[in-house]
C-alpha cells in the first residue's frame, strides 16, 4: 500500500489473477462450432490432417513437368479443376488447371495462363522461364498432422473457429461458462421501463455489465437490485454463493452510512483489496463471502466500465483458463495538456483524430455518454503532467470486449 492507503493498480491486479488462478474451472462441455464463438478451449487442438492435404495449384495457368520442357509447345492432356482428382501426367504433356486444383501426379511446376501461348493445333507454348515447385502449394503447408494448432485457454473468434472447421471438426471441447451473479445495490436505483421515483435514477450499470459479461462467454444470474440494508445484503450474498462463481456488484463499497455491501464484506466475509490508486474506481472492492468470489465495483458508470474492463474482466477470463488477459495497447500523442498531478491512476475517455487522443470534455464518473464518443482510454500515471504532443498510453475500447 501507498502511504495514502490505496493499493497500485499493478498490485491490485496482481491479486485478483492470483485469486482468479485458485478458481479456475475445472468442468468443460462439446459445443457445435456455431455456439462456440467467445468461448474458451478446453483442450488442445492438434492437427489431424496436413492442410493442404495435396499439393495444389496457386494459380490458373498449366502445370507440367520441367524435364517435358524443351522449347517446344506441349499438348493438353488434362484438365483439372478444384474437387476432382488429376491423373498421372502423360509423359511430353502439359494439364489446364484451376487455383485450389490437386496436382497431377509427376507435374513439378505450375505455370500462369497470361505466361502462355495457346497455338490454333491446342498445344501450349511456355513463353518465360521456368523453375521447380513454382506457382505450387506444398502438401502441409500450412499445418502437418500432429502440430498443435490452437492451444487450451485460446479464446475462440472466427478465425480460430474457421481453423478447427479445416479440420473437419464440427464441434469443440470449450470450457463451461462461468456463472456470475450480477447484483446492484442502492435505494436510488429503478430498472429502465418503470416509472422514476423521486430522487431515482435508472439502473444502466445492469444492463452495460450483462451485455459485457456475456461478450466473454459469461453465464449471467441476475440478481437484481438491492435496497441499501445490511441484514437484506448479507442475506442475498448467502443465497447468490451456492449458485454462483462469481458474485458481481455495483455500488455500495464506498465508506457511506448507505454503502452497506463493503461493510457486510468486510465484517462476514474474507476483504482481499479495497481503495485503489484509481481514477475513477477508487472505492473497488474485491474479497469472498463464504467460498465465493466477489467483486464489488464502484456505481458510478464510468468508475464501473473502468474497473470491470481493467480489474475484472482479467479476472474472468483467467478462470476460464486464458493466460493473455492484458488489452492489447499502444502509443499515441496527447491532443491535450494536463497540468494537474494527481496521486491516483487516471484513465481518461479519448477519441483518436489525426492522431492524437482528444479528450471528452465531461470527464465526470458519472457520466457514461463519453463511453460511446470515445475511442478508448489513456492512462495518465500516478503524479504527473503532460503537454500537447506528449506520449500516452491508449487502450482501446474494442479490446476490453
Amino acid at each position: 500500500m501507498s502511504k495514502a492507503g490505496l493499493m497500485p493498480v499493478e498490485d491490485a491486479l496482481d491479486q485478483l489473477l492470483g485469486m482468479a488462478n485458485e478458481q479456475r474451472l475445472a468442468d468443460s462441455e462439446i459445443l457445435p462450432l456455431d455456439e462456440a464463438r467467445g468461448r474458451v478451449l478446453a483442450s488442445d487442438l492438434v492437427a489431424s490432417l496436413d492442410l493442404p492435404p495435396w499439393p495444389n495449384s496457386a494459380m490458373d495457368g498449366y502445370a507440367l513437368n520441367l524435364a517435358d520442357l524443351h522449347r517446344q509447345p506441349l499438348k493438353v492432356s488434362q484438365k483439372v479443376y478444384a474437387g476432382l482428382a488429376p491423373d498421372a501426367l502423360l509423359p511430353g504433356t502439359c494439364a489446364r488447371i484451376f487455383t485450389g486444383a490437386p496436382l497431377p501426379p509427376g507435374a513439378t511446376c505450375v505455370e500462369l495462363q497470361e505466361n502462355v501461348e495457346v497455338l490454333e493445333d491446342g498445344r501450349v507454348r511456355f513463353l518465360q522461364p521456368l523453375k521447380a515447385g513454382q506457382n505450387i502449394r506444398a502438401q502441409g503447408q500450412e499445418n502437418r498432422v500432429g502440430d498443435i494448432l490452437l492451444r487450451a485457454g485460446k479464446r475462440l473468434g472466427p478465425f480460430e473457429l474457421a481453423v478447427a472447421a479445416g479440420q473437419g471438426l464440427a464441434q469443440l471441447h470449450v470450457v463451461r461458462r462461468p456463472r456470475v451473479a450480477l447484483l446492484s445495490t442502492g435505494d436510488e436505483l429503478v430498472e429502465p421501463g418503470l416509472p422514476l421515483r423521486p430522487g431515482s435514477i435508472y439502473n444502466s450499470n445492469r444492463v452495460l455489465l450483462g451485455h459485457w459479461l456475456k461478450e466473454l462467454g459469461c453465464e449471467v444470474i441476475d440478481a437484481g437490485i438491492l435496497p441499501d440494508r445490511p441484514a437484506q445484503t448479507r442475506l442475498k450474498l448467502e443465497q447468490l454463493q451456492v449458485a454462483a462463481d462469481l458474485i458481481l456488484t455495483t455500488g455500495g463499497v464506498s465508506a457511506g452510512d448507505a454503502d452497506c455491501l463493503g461493510q457486510v464484506l468486510r465484517e462476514d466475509g474474507k476483504p482481499l483489496l479495497w481503495k485503489l490508486a484509481i481514477k475513477p474506481g477508487k472505492p473497488l472492492t474485491v474479497g469472498h463471502f463464504g467460498t465465493v468470489p466477489v467483486i464489488g465495483l464502484p456505481g458510478n458508470p464510468t468508475s464501473a466500465l473502468v474497473t470491470f474492463g481493467l480489474l475484472a474482466r482479467p479476472y474472468l477470463l483467467r478462470i476460464q483458463g486464458v493466460e493473455e488477459v492484458m488489452p492489447l495497447s499502444f502509443t499515441v500523442n496527447a491532443g491535450f495538456a494536463w497540468n494537474k498531478a494527481g496521486s491516483r491512476r487516471e484513465y481518461l475517455r479519448v477519441r483518436l483524430e489525426a492522431g492524437r487522443a482528444v479528450l471528452y470534455p465531461n470527464q465526470s464518473s458519472g457520466v457514461l455518454l463519453g463511453a460511446t464518443w470515445a475511442d478508448g482510454l489513456v492512462e495518465v500515471p500516478e503524479n504527473s503532467t503532460h503537454g500537447i504532443g506528449d506520449p500516452l498510453r491508449f487502450i482501446p475500447f474494442s479490446e476490453l470486449f
